[in-house]
């Protein structure tokens, strides 16, 4: 029997996704290892594990707030029950699969089973994405054997003894620049405002989108995020701007084949999470990235700065989005062939030679194989 690898992850596509690239690194370095995902119980990775072909149990799993307010101290307070009762759940599954090593990628769901396997014995990686280390990370620290983190000037912000290790941002195998099929005619922009959508700028994108369907610059895939509702909201939208036929754009739920459609698209409007940037990265395509406003110590904006200063993509903050800003910005970029391609050049200059590949070899040195 061979080896068993328990990922957890969860909450958001760029927790799920980089769990999804370990264990597909996994899966081609180790044909007969057996992998378990351990997911939140009616989160979205339970779904999307699933789609790509891993088994995943749910567990019960809380986040703690920062907040000191009388509403937060309660569900602080709630939250250590519930996720106490999750290490002991953990442990079950853990011992149940035959677990050799754990591995997390991100996600609240991810402190009850790393701290199951460090009670257990069971070697412990965490895999953290941003530039600052969030709270799951912060409570981890002592449990973990390892703390991968994407960025070498993160060392800074852990307890001195901690076990870091510099490994980049895992990406699925899809996102390869030998895959990039970009240039066709019209240009094709892909724009996604992450796994959960965002109503504000899903609201100027409408406006982006009625101006392009007026004078039809590009071909347009845009992800509302939300399910079937928000792309009922954009359709909503659109027919208070006048627009009820879309002749250039495609609206989506969800983007569930981004390699491929990454790999079409000559510009990608898009938040600067890491996992997207991974990604983009990975593959090479240019971006226009507008920072998420509404995440701690504002690590999107400082991640979308290295990317725009290494002329990469352009950076634009929401606070000086509308649409016809975006519209007019797109439009002078996505049709200058020699300016994207000086892009694409940029973008895979600053990606990372297979991190999910050294997580797995961290893994491996920890199991003393």
């Amino acid at each position: 029997m061979g080896r068993g690898f328990v990922i957890t992850c969860g909450g958001t596509g760029g927790h799920i996704y980089p769990g999804i690239a370990v264990a597909e690194r996994l899966r081609a370095l180790m044909p007969d290892c057996r992998i378990l995902f351990v997911g939140g119980a009616g989160n979205m990775e339970m779904d999307l594990v699933a789609r790509e072909g891993f088994d995943i149990v749910p567990i019960e799993a809380r986040s703690f707030h920062r907040s000191l307010a009388p509403k937060d101290t309660a569900h602080n307070v709630a939250a250590v029950f519930v996720n106490a009762a999750s290490v002991a759940r953990s442990k079950k599954i853990l011992r149940k699969f035959g677990a050799d090593a754990a591995i997390g990628t991100g996600g609240y769901v991810c402190y009850p089973v790393l701290r199951a396997a460090a009670k257990l014995g069971v070697p412990a990686i965490l895999h953290e994405a941003n530039a600052v280390p969030g709270l799951t990370t912060r409570l981890l620290e002592r449990s973990c054997d390892t703390i991968m983190i994407n960025f070498d000037d993160c060392r800074k912000y852990y307890k001195s003894g901690t076990n870091t290790a510099v490994v980049g941002m895992p990406v699925r195998s899809g996102f390869s620049p030998d895959k990039r099929r970009a240039g066709g005619s019209p240009p094709r922009l892909v724009s996604l405002w992450g796994s959960l959508g965002a109503s504000h700028m899903n609201e100027l994108t409408a406006g982006l989108i009625a101006r392009n369907e007026r004078e039809g610059r590009f071909t347009h895939i845009h992800a509302t995020g939300g399910g079937e509702e928000g792309v009922a909201a954009m359709r909503d939208k659109l027919a208070s701007l006048g627009v009820t036929e879309l002749r250039y754009t495609e609206l989506r739920p969800y983007i569930y084949d981004m390699p491929e459609v990454m790999a079409r698209a000559d510009l990608v409007m898009c938040r600067s999470g890491a996992s997207t940037l991974g990604e983009l990265t990975a593959m090479g395509t240019p971006a226009l990235l507008v920072p998420s406003v509404n995440v701690t110590h504002n690590h999107q904006e400082s991640n979308a700065r290295v990317l725009a200063n290494a002329g990469a993509a352009i950076l634009m903050l929401e606070r000086d989005c509308t649409g016809d800003a975006l519209f007019e910005k797109i439009s002078s970029v996505i049709r200058d062939g020699k300016a994207l391609s000086e892009m694409s050049e940029a973008m895979l200059s600053l990606g990372k030679s297979d991190p999910a590949g050294l997580i797995v070899s961290e893994a491996l040195r920890l199991m003393g194989d």
